[in-house]
């Protein structure tokens, strides 16, 4: 559990279970088991909760406008779906691995356990490498996209600094996560964290619907192939959010009751998304195609100003890689972890500057990284440790009944394999890549200001014809170097 102190450890069923200290009545250590130390079901709960959706809100009305809304909901209710099982299977496997480790006396308490290493115990190195690779790049790119979601967010709260110096200023900000031992001590900021997320969702629904329609909204989509399958990977990505499954749980003092709790989170997310999402779409349409971020079509207000979102999530599994890397990760010393941690922002910063297409960024990290790293991997990892007729009698928890027993569990996993490889990676890879790259020729790499309001020009202009991600200077204005061609 980091540098955390444990009191005691326990046998619960197969595994060693770690319990907090014994109750103290210093004024100190009751602030600090209060905001600090959260190893409860309700803490995991609000870390999955929060780290799911997070900044992918503000995006999913421009992935309706690309789908439609008929897809967008049911897309949304798919893969919240599959989403849930693969962190099911991910919970399976991490309890499989702690139960064979420690049958060999494997003490885990001054180590976090995470998903490569799970792979390893149960499949070895070559298993081990592939997860090690994506879950890396995975959550490298979903810390990106997180500080550029943070700078596109207060750009439109204060326009007198442009995004590319936001970016640099919460790229510092972002540097502050180094002094968070492990997910064991998010309980304020995953709390924060959610309450921030939900208001900012209701903010959305309320505001569109009381903006009401724009004159003249159109409701097209969905029109290319290509805006289809961009928008339907975003929606792959919004749920594939548990690459941080294995931290989260090894921070919980009872990992085993882990099991519902990302269906439950996905369940209370959706309260968040499908309205959100529906009614900014229903007020703005296919000007949405312009505008990924949806608080760029809203008015300036105080309530809009509230709204933000919060980052670190995807930080910290990347600081305990680089610690074992070096051979840190057990020290006890926060100050010298934090020091030794500071490198891995570096890059996050660095590439946050070069690539800031906040909504294209996100459907092309969903089909290359997410695809592979939160539902092939885990469900083809499921088939292999169990294909064995000793593995499945041996196995620490066995399929219920109502999956279908084994036989149930491997067609469901071999559906997952299938359909994500053709329809996330291969259509979904294929339409991302193409709107990612004419970003690039577009607005360049290194860009200023992404997608910001052009100078004000002739109200007679006439409106921009929407491409795969095109940008209005206001909703009705036209500027060239806010326009991406149509393919």
């Amino acid at each position: 559990m980091g540098s955390e102190k444990v009191g005691e450890t326990v046998i619960v069923g197969n595994y060693v279970e770690m319990k907090p200290e014994g109750k103290s009545n210093g004024m100190k250590s009751k602030f600090s088991k209060l905001f600090w130390h959260g190893g409860s079901v309700y803490d995991a709960w609000f870390s999955c909760a929060s780290n799911q959706v997070a900044q992918v809100l503000l995006t999913l009305p421009y992935s309706f406008s690309q789908l439609g809304m008929l897809s967008g909901i049911l897309l949304q209710l798919f893969y919240g779906l599959l989403g849930s099982w693969t962190a099911y299977i991910i919970s399976i496997l991490y309890v499989e691995y702690r139960t064979r480790k420690e049958r060999e006396k494997v003490d885990f308490r001054n180590h976090v356990i995470q998903w490569f290493e799970v792979l390893d115990g149960l499949l070895g190195k070559h298993w081990r490498n592939v997860g090690l690779a994506f879950n890396c790049t995975f959550l490298l790119f979903g810390s990106v996209i997180q500080l550029i979601a943070c700078a596109s967010n207060i750009y439109y709260i204060n326009d007198n600094l442009d995004k590319r110096t936001w970016t640099y200023i919460f790229g510092a900000c972002c540097a502050t996560t180094v002094f968070i031992p492990s997910f064991h001590n998010y309980r304020i900021w995953s709390f924060l964290g959610l309450l921030m997320t939900t208001y900012t969702a209701w903010y959305l629904t309320v505001a569109s619907l009381l903006h009401g329609q724009v004159e003249g909204v159109r409701h097209s989509g969905p029109t290319k192939l290509v805006l289809y399958f961009t928008g339907a990977t975003n929606i792959l990505y919004t749920f594939g959010g548990h690459a941080v499954t294995v931290e989260i749980m090894h921070a919980m003092w009872k990992p085993q009751k882990f099991k519902a709790i990302y269906l439950m989170a996905t369940l209370y997310v959706m309260t968040l998304t499908l309205p959100s999402a529906a009614a900014v779409y229903w007020a703005f349409g296919d000007m949405l195609l312009d505008h990924s971020n949806a608080f760029s079509l809203l008015p300036r207000t105080p309530f809009r100003d509230m709204a933000f979102i919060t980052f670190g999530f995807a930080c910290t599994p990347l600081y305990f890689v680089w610690e074992k890397a070096i051979g840190m990760h057990e020290c006890k010393s926060l100050c010298k972890r934090a020091a030794v941690r500071l490198p891995v922002v570096i890059p996050i910063w660095f590439l946050a500057i070069i690539f800031p297409f906040f909504g294209p960024i996100n459907s092309t990290v969903g089909s290359l990284l997410v695809s592979f790293t939160v539902y092939i991997i885990p469900a083809l990892a499921y088939i292999f440790t169990f294909r064995s007729a000793t593995a499945r009698e041996n196995a620490v928890d066995q399929p219920p009944k109502y999956f279908g027993r084994w036989v149930g569990t491997f067609t469901i996993n071999v559906f997952i394999v299938v359909w994500v490889l053709i329809v996330g990676f291969g259509f979904g890879g294929w339409a991302s890549m193409i709107n990612f790259i004419d970003q690039i020729d577009t607005f360049g790499l290194f860009t200023k200001c992404y997608q910001c309001p052009a100078p004000a020009v002739a109200a007679s202009s006439p409106p921009p014809s929407h491409g795969l991600n095109a940008t209005a200077a206001a909703p009705l204005h036209h500027h060239p170097f806010n326009h991406t061609r149509s393919l």
